[in-house]
């Protein structure tokens, strides 16, 4: 395939992203992900997924009425949804963006980088570590999730891989597929069992599996904390773009 910018890699991942939501969407009661102009998001009013899954994805770019009437949307799903707390997500470099929502209200809750890679490009050998997998619930167990959390999905959609100790579950990570592209996401470790790159070696098996499954590109979104993990040392990610995460507390 002929080389990916990283613009068109962030919005490879950014459909991935919203894909995923869909797919959780479609299992938990009373969610949706909207798609209006300039805004997706993810609605999910009960249960436990009530407490992971409000997220609005904002365009960038948008002019100042695009802003507004993409921000008035976003509000309004998830008013008539009766949540009181979400977050929109913005692109780094959309400073009017952000400070429209600074207006309305919102603060500053969490930044990632989104990052992403072609293929082609891994650069790091196969992890030597022993990986396998994880039944749900115990995966759940370990990221310290209720055992209904996404109880009717469908879990094989959800490509998990997992590295035990002694018997124990003491990390995995998840990837799900979206035209062509691997969105890895969750990358999970016991507090016992890290500092020992095993965040690494499931990143690395997972974009290698990927690839075997026909996957063009892989794309992620890091935490500060977990970026050198994904930056150099690792598959060979490019560094990629911030996502801004502002959240408002209604009432």
């Amino acid at each position: 395939m002929s080389r990916l910018t990283d613009a068109e890699l962030y919005l490879r991942g950014r459909d991935t992203l919203l894909a995923s939501w869909e797919a959780y969407a479609c299992v938990a009661v009373g969610a949706a992900v909207k798609r209006f102009p300039g805004v997706a998001p993810a609605v999910f009013p009960d249960g436990p997924e009530r407490a992971v899954y409000n997220n609005a994805l904002l365009q960038r770019d948008l002019k100042r009425d695009e802003r507004a009437e993409a921000l008035d949307a976003m509000e309004s799903a998830y008013a008539t949804a009766g949540l009181t707390r979400f977050a929109a997500w913005v692109h780094e470099s959309d400073q009017a963006m952000r400070d429209d929502l600074e207006r309305r209200g919102y603060s500053l809750d969490t930044t990632t980088r989104a990052m992403g890679m072609a293929l082609d490009d891994i650069r790091l050998p196969r992890p030597a570590i022993e990986l396998g997998t994880a039944g749900w619930l115990e995966y759940l167990s370990m990221e310290g999730l209720p055992p209904d959390f996404l109880a009717a999905a469908d879990h094989a959609a959800f490509h998990l891989l997992a590295v035990r100790a002694g018997g124990e579950l003491v990390a995995a990570a998840l990837a799900y597929d979206f035209a062509g592209d691997c969105g890895i996401y969750n990358v999970g470790t016991v507090e016992r069992a890290r500092r020992r790159g095993l965040g690494t070696a499931l990143t690395t098996a997972q974009v290698y599996a990927a690839r075997a499954r026909g996957c063009r590109t892989a794309s992620l979104q890091s935490t500060p904390m977990a970026e050198r993990v994904y930056t150099g040392r690792t598959p060979g990610y490019p560094r990629g773009h911030d996502d801004i995460h502002l959240v408002k507390q209604l009432g």
